[in-house]
């Protein structure tokens, strides 16, 4: 039997795109959106989540990117359920050989893919459309003495958000550069 979840890799060892089947008819869709074991299987290793978070944003929207550091680093399970956003996650594992480069993925909620963010990367994402929201699982609580950010347009990172003006929280504007930071991971 296949995995109920369609899995997709990318360049970077770690997070990994999910999208769990849909059943529909007349009436509409079903689909099953989080079961713990066909997750752990994916990812290959067991996974607690305890908190679940969910923003609303305007069109142009950045938040990020932040993480949090040890012994409050938090893997998260991104998705969009309405609206679409460009999402991304930095390496931050000193020892990777992909350390301080970043995957994107685009959530909507049409295309329905899950994005897997593990523990060790920054985590980032811009709003395509108005009155979008994001959903998301943690691993950890929040934990404001253990959140860190990077700058969303810093020159070592050289993301492509597709923007130059997004509309960001004043603390995003100032956060510190990738060239400052020393990674605890």
């Amino acid at each position: 039997m296949a995995h109920p979840l369609e899995i997709q890799t990318g360049p970077i060892d770690g997070p990994m795109m999910l999208r769990p089947r849909r059943f529909g008819d007349d009436r509409g869709h079903f689909s099953e959106t989080w079961r713990q074991a066909h997750f752990e299987e994916a990812i290959g290793r067991p996974i607690t989540f305890v908190q679940d978070n969910e923003s609303v944003s305007g069109e142009g929207v950045l938040r990020g990117l932040h993480f949090q550091v040890p012994d409050r680093a938090q893997g998260k399970l991104v998705r969009v359920v309405r609206g679409a956003a460009l999402d991304v996650a930095v390496d931050l594992r000193s020892g990777s050989p992909t350390y301080g480069q970043y995957q994107k993925a685009l959530l909507t909620g049409e295309n329905r893919w899950q994005f897997w963010v593990p523990e060790g990367f920054a985590h980032g994402f811009l709003t395509l459309e108005p009155d979008t929201v994001f959903s998301y699982k943690c691993t950890d609580i929040y934990s404001p003495e253990h959140e860190r950010a990077l700058r969303w347009n810093d020159p070592d990172l050289a993301i492509d958000w597709g923007t130059s003006s997004p509309l960001l929280s004043a603390k995003d504007e100032v956060a510190p550069l990738f060239a400052d930071f020393n990674s605890p991971f």
